[in-house]
C-alpha cells in the first residue's frame, strides 16, 4: 500500500465561499486546494457559524466532544462548493453568533472571544494529534492569525513535538489581546503567562503565542516580513520577530485564478482577455451607469475596493477627489468603515455627481465589477501586509496605484521612465505615504492613461503577470518539507 500523502491541517476562523470579513478567508479558500499539486493533502478547520452551516448544509459527524470550554461540542466533515476538505467546528454555546464573527452589533469586539477562539485553537490542536480520533492525524498544522494563535501553545503544553506548526501573521495589527484574567480559563501552564511567553504588558497576546511557540512563522510578503521585524513595523513585536528571524518567512499571496478569471466571470456583464479586451470597454460604460457616472469612453475611471480606513490610506485619497475630478477622471468607491471617511466618500459623491460614486458595504460580484470595468484601482496603504485587490486588478487589465509598503512593494513594479524604456513596469508605486506624493502619483497616471500605445502595453503586462497560488504554494510546502524532514 502506497503510503499517504503528508497531511496539512489548517487552523483558521474564516473561508471563502462560507464566511469572508477579508482577505483572511480568500487565502484559506485557495491555499490548501494549491497544496495539491505539491503532494499535500490539506484540510481545513473552522468554527461553525451559522454562516458556515448554512453553505456547508451536506456534512457528517466525525467526533464529539464533551465539554469545550463549557459546552458539548460536535465536529463535522464537510466538502466546500469549490472542494475543500473542511472540519466544522459546532460548538454552539461558542459559535452560534450572527453577522460578524468577531464584534457585537454595536460593532465593538465580543468579550468573550478569548473563549471562543481558545476552543478553536484547542480542538485544532487535538485534531491533528489524533487525538479526537485515530482516524485523521496530521504531519504539519498551520495556524492562522491571532484567532488559532494558541494552536502550537496547546501542542507544546500537551508535550507534542510529532505535529509540526506553521503560524502565518496576516496582519500584524490584529494581535488578540485579552486582559490578564482570561489567561486563568485557557487551561495552558501558568509559565506560559510569562515574557518568555504569550504575556504582553500584562495582557494575554494570542497572536505572540503562535510567533513563540510554533515551530516557523511565515507572513504574507517579503517586505511586510522585513518591516515587522523594526521598531516602525513590528507594532511591539519587532524584537521578538527579529529574534526569530532565521524561522521567519516572507510569502507573498495568490488570488484564486478560477475566481479571478475575466475570460468566465459570471458576475460580468461583459467577458474579456489580454487577447480579446473589447469587453473591457463594455465593462466600463456598464459600471459608469451603475455608480451613475457620466458614459465617457475616454474619462480614466478609477476605483476603490477596501475597508475605508486610515490604515488603508483613504483619507490622503479623500483629498484628492478634487485633484481627480478637476482633471476629467471618475471614482467608483466600493467598501465601509471608519464612519467619517464613509461620510466624506457619501458627500463627494453628492458634490461631484456624475464623477463620483459610493456605494457603502460590501458586495462580491460588485467587487469584480469594479475590477473588471476601472482603469486603475487605489491601495494608498499606510502599511499592507501583501494585498489582495491589487493582485485581482492585475489580472483584469486594472492598473494598481499603490504605495510602497508591504506586499504591494512585492507585486507591483512602478511603471517610471526607465521601467518602460525596459519593457517593464504594471502600476504606480509612490512613496512616501502622503498626500503630495498620491497626488504626482494620480498625475503620473494621467500621462500613462493618455499615451494610448503606453497604456495598452501597460494594461498587457499587469494581465500577463502571474498572480496565482502556484509559486507561493511551493514555497509553503517547501517549509512544511524542511520542518518534517529535521523532525525525522
Amino acid at each position: 500500500m502506497a503510503p499517504r500523502p503528508s497531511r496539512v491541517l489548517f487552523v483558521a476562523s474564516e473561508c471563502f465561499p462560507l464566511i469572508k470579513t477579508g482577505g483572511l478567508a480568500d487565502v484559506i479558500g485557495a491555499l490548501p486546494l494549491a497544496l495539491s499539486t505539491e503532494g499535500f493533502d490539506a484540510h481545513v478547520l473552522l468554527p461553525a457559524f451559522p454562516a458556515v452551516k448554512a453553505a456547508a448544509a451536506s456534512r457528517r459527524k466525525f467526533a464529539d466532544l464533551e465539554d469545550l470550554f463549557g459546552g458539548s461540542a460536535t465536529i463535522y466533515k464537510a466538502t466546500s462548493s469549490n472542494g475543500l476538505k473542511l472540519f466544522l467546528l459546532d460548538a454552539p454555546h461558542l459559535f452560534d453568533v450572527e453577522g460578524n464573527p468577531y464584534q457585537g452589533p454595536d460593532g465593538k469586539d465580543r468579550a468573550d472571544n478569548f473563549r471562543r477562539f481558545a476552543a478553536l485553537a484547542y480542538a485544532g490542536a487535538e485534531l491533528a494529534a489524533g487525538n479526537i480520533s485515530d482516524k485523521f492525524t496530521a504531519d504539519v498544522l498551520h495556524a492562522h492569525d491571532w484567532q488559532a494563535g494558541l494552536t502550537a501553545a496547546y501542542l507544546k503544553a500537551a508535550g507534542n513535538t510529532a505535529v509540526k506548526t506553521v503560524f502565518t501573521i496576516h496582519n500584524l495589527a490584529f494581535q488578540g489581546l485579552f486582559p490578564k484574567a482570561a489567561f486563568a480559563s485557557l487551561g495552558l501552564p501558568a509559565t506560559m503567562f510569562s515574557p518568555e511567553g504569550f504575556e504582553y504588558w500584562d495582557q494575554v497576546s494570542f497572536l505572540k503565542a503562535g510567533i513563540v511557540y510554533s515551530d516557523w512563522v511565515t507572513t504574507v510578503s517579503p517586505t511586510y516580513a522585513f518591516e515587522i521585524q523594526t521598531d516602525d513595523g513590528g507594532m511591539g513585536l519587532g524584537g521578538l520577530l527579529k529574534s526569530r528571524n532565521n524561522k521567519l518567512s516572507g510569502i507573498r499571496n495568490g488570488i484564486d485564478t478560477l475566481i479571478w478569471d475575466p475570460a468566465s466571470d459570471d458576475a460580468l456583464p461583459h467577458s474579456f482577455s489580454a487577447r480579446a479586451l473589447a469587453g473591457k470597454a463594455k465593462n466600463k460604460a456598464a459600471l459608469q451607469r451603475e455608480f451613475g457616472l457620466e458614459e465617457n469612453p475616454d474619462a480614466p475611471l478609477f476605483c476603490v475596493v477596501s475597508r475605508l480606513t486610515e490604515q488603508k490610506g483613504l483619507d490622503l485619497l479623500a483629498g484628492a477627489i478634487p485633484h481627480i475630478a478637476g482633471n476629467g477622471g471618475q471614482l467608483a468607491v466600493l467598501g465601509s468603515g471608519e464612519k467619517s471617511l464613509e461620510g466624506v466618500f457619501q458627500n463627494a459623491a453628492i458634490k461631484y455627481k456624475g464623477a463620483v460614486g459610493v456605494r457603502i458595504g460590501y458586495d462580491e460580484p460588485l467587487a469584480h465589477r469594479l475590477q473588471a470595468g476601472a482603469d486603475a484601482i487605489f491601495v494608498p496603504s499606510r502599511f499592507e501586509p501583501c494585498g489582495l485587490t491589487q493582485l485581482c486588478a492585475l489580472r483584469y487589465g486594472t492598473v494598481p496605484i499603490v504605495a510602497r509598503v508591504g506586499g504591494l512593494a512585492d507585486t507591483i513594479v512602478d511603471a517610471n521612465e526607465a521601467a518602460l524604456m525596459a519593457g517593464a513596469g504594471n502600476g504606480v508605486q509612490f512613496s512616501p505615504v502622503n498626500f503630495d506624493m498620491l497626488t504626482g502619483a494620480i498625475d503620473r497616471f494621467f500621462s500613462l492613461y493618455r499615451d494610448p500605445a503606453v497604456f495598452a502595453a501597460l494594461r498587457q503586462r499587469a494581465m500577463k503577470q502571474d498572480v496565482s497560488w502556484a509559486l507561493p504554494a511551493k514555497d509553503y510546502a517547501s517549509i512544511y518539507t524542511r520542518l518534517k524532514s529535521a523532525a525525522a
